[in-house]
């Protein structure tokens, strides 16, 4: 175990921790077999972590323009949420490029830490100008290399969706926390309204496909398989109830972008709390 920064680590701290799973020799395509059950997929960790790698390029700018500017927004009001303060160490989780971890600088708490699986994501992760110390670690959402009860915030912005094993990556969310910290997620989600619902779609399923393939020019269906597992990916409600099941508490959800984003947040209880 090492100390970095005020945050005890293990599996070597910010170097990346040892794998047992290799790399694929390219980024497995998301075909229509695989689409079909895209969270069912016994490979889907690592067909996640190599869209990413592909995406990574022009991965902000896609979302930039893909939301019409509004992720920005989002992430101001999950940094509002996590209520970071002077003194607090945060840690996001599936960090990506860093755009979270720059939101979150703005509040100026003590430390913030990146943690994401995605190699080339983290290589285009640029923090200059912020204000506060920023690590980030190469590693796995579902092993966190982090000690018990060290974090005062955790945030994961459209990461969750992702996870391999969701019960466990909330698990290690939980674990990771001290008492009375907080956990703060963004997600993607269909509408609720039937309308917005078709509307919403059309335009994830069909247009913003498109717009990525002219941006980005990827060639692995990633755009497809964002809007599939949106679709197929629980209702809000369900993971807000994932969310106690895994001890927290003061469970709260709303919803943005015409129920097409959730914001949750929770808190860990205290350890008299029974």
């Amino acid at each position: 175990m090492l100390c970095t920064g005020g945050v005890a680590w293990t599996d070597g701290g910010q170097g990346c921790p040892r794998r047992d799973r290799p790399a694929p020799a390219r980024a497995p395509v998301w075909d229509r077999d695989a689409l079909r059950d895209p969270h069912g997929q016994p490979d889907k960790a690592l067909r996640v972590e190599a869209m990413f790698d592909a995406l990574a390029p022009t991965y902000e700018l896609v979302n930039t323009l893909g939301s019409l500017g509004r992720d920005a927004a989002w992430r101001r009001r999950a940094v509002a949420a996590a209520g970071a303060a002077a003194g607090e160490v945060v840690l996001d989780i599936c960090c990506g490029t860093g755009d979270m971890l720059r939101a979150l600088a703005a509040a100026t708490p003590a430390l913030l830490v990146g943690v994401d699986f995605a190699e080339q994501m983290l290589a285009r992760a640029n923090f200059a100008g912020a204000r506060v110390p920023v690590h980030v670690v190469r590693a796995d959402a579902l092993r966190l290399p982090v000690a018990d009860d060290v974090v005062d915030a955790v945030t994961c912005a459209f990461g969750v969706r992702n996870f391999a094993d969701g019960p466990r990556g909330l698990a290690e969310m939980y674990r990771v926390l001290r008492p009375r910290g907080r956990v703060v997620i963004l997600e993607f989600a269909q509408p609720e309204h039937p309308l917005w619902r078709v509307l919403y779609r059309l335009y994830v399923g069909r247009l913003l496909p498109l717009l990525a393939a002219v941006v980005s020019r990827e060639r692995i269906r990633a755009y497809h398989y964002l809007a599939r597992s949106i679709r197929t990916f629980e209702p809000a409600r369900n993971l807000a109830l994932r969310l106690e099941t895994a001890g927290f508490r003061e469970v709260t959800w709303r919803t943005m972008n015409f129920g097409g984003v959730v914001l949750y947040r929770g808190v860990k209880p205290p350890a008299d709390a029974g």
